[in-house]
């Protein structure tokens, strides 16, 4: 990924938090010599070492997919930024994004209580805390037969890098000119980039 200097993640933690907090990835491999995607979610572990995910079996990514060197790509919240915002008309329009890309060799997961875990690990995060719904309540037969539909994986991290375009690259006026007018904005997306990008002044304070 193409990360000019003041775009750089250097904080780890920061790009651990985008992984799981959006956590519905863009996985990319090679199938029959071309670039494959698949959308969905993948599960980081506890000790930041792997991603744990699954493929429908119908799906054809799956089977050329062990030991492959594979990106995943984990979108945070982006923008667009709008020139008008800014206190001067010698400006163009840009667009304000977080995103994390993890690279990593894919493993197989054939062993039953370890896709078990990972589904459970899954249903735990996306399911509300009041929520009546647990894994393991559910009927075994029914799950097994369920669970010969999907394929297990995890992802072995060895590299991770993450982008931040915050308008670091603007002067401080100009970015709290723009964080004024995201904070206007009702949209989700909009929010979180004015809170990154305070957070990103007070740092440089």
């Amino acid at each position: 990924m193409y990360i000019p200097a003041h775009f750089n993640m250097k904080d780890e933690t920061f790009a651990f938090d985008i992984i799981k907090e959006h956590s519905f990835a863009t996985l990319i491999s090679q199938h029959n010599g071309m670039p494959f995607a698949t959308h969905l979610p993948l599960i980081l572990n506890k000790g930041h070492s792997s991603l744990y995910g699954h493929f429908a079996r119908p799906n054809p990514q799956w089977k050329e997919i062990k030991n492959q060197t594979v990106l995943a790509i984990f979108h945070g919240p982006h923008c667009y930024i709008s020139p008008s915002w800014y206190e001067t008309k010698k400006a163009v329009p840009t667009w304000n994004y977080v995103t994390v890309h993890v690279y990593g060799e894919v493993e197989l997961v054939e062993d039953e209580d370890e896709l078990m875990s990972s589904l459970q690990d899954m249903v735990l995060k996306y399911e509300a805390p009041d929520s009546s719904y647990r894994l393991q309540d559910i009927d075994a037969e029914f799950l097994g037969g369920m669970n010969k539909g999907i394929q297990g994986f995890k992802i072995n991290i060895n590299k991770i890098e993450g982008k931040a375009k915050l308008s670091q690259n603007h002067p401080i006026q100009r970015q709290e000119l723009i964080i004024n007018q995201l904070e206007q904005c009702s949209n989700t997306d909009e929010q979180q980039i004015s809170l990154l990008m305070k957070a990103n002044l007070k740092k440089d304070r």
